[in-house]
């Protein structure tokens, strides 16, 4: 009867000190969760985070292609708008070490799918090698925006090359 007080004491001690090490990795990944906020002025009381970084990785609100300087969508149909919301997505990356090419996971989001032609032709311009994997669907998008993308990435620093297969 001892030895099995023994050993379930044994086993008690074991399971707790698992319990307590997987404690500490969660603690220690908050440690590395970072809330970047606009550098917009306009944007600055926004209810969300333009980007959250964790560990080495960078996760985008959605951009849409308002121009920062003039705060207004421009003319020129999906066209403009899919250069500008890259060009948006291009700033808020380097602004926290990353660029286009440490692109990993793209969710493109467009008014309408009549649309979806000319925003690939745009997006290969973009990313004419490391093609990131991708979602596009339709759907209704708000301030009148024909297109939203959302992205992860990784930070440049911390990325080895990728290999295309």
């Amino acid at each position: 009867m001892k030895s099995f007080q023994i050993l379930s004491l044994v086993v008690i001690l074991i399971l707790s000190s698992c319990i307590t090490t997987n404690q500490k990795k969660i603690k220690n990944e908050k440690r590395d969760l970072i809330y970047h906020s606009s550098q917009l002025e306009r944007k600055k009381n926004a209810p969300f985070s333009d980007c959250v970084e964790v560990g080495n990785t960078l996760y985008l609100a959605g951009q849409v292609g308002i121009n920062p300087t003039t705060g207004k969508l421009p003319e020129g149909g999906i066209t403009e708008e899919t250069r500008q919301t890259l060009e948006n997505i291009k700033d808020v990356l380097e602004l926290h070490g990353s660029d286009l090419e440490h692109v990993v996971k793209c969710t493109v989001i467009l008014s309408t799918t009549d649309d979806f032609a000319e925003f690939n032709k745009i997006f290969r311009e973009y990313f004419p090698n490391n093609k990131p994997a991708r979602t596009t669907f339709a759907a209704g998008l708000l301030v009148g925006a024909k297109i939203e993308i959302d992205v992860i990435a990784v930070k440049a620093d911390g990325f080895k090359e990728a290999r295309v297969n």
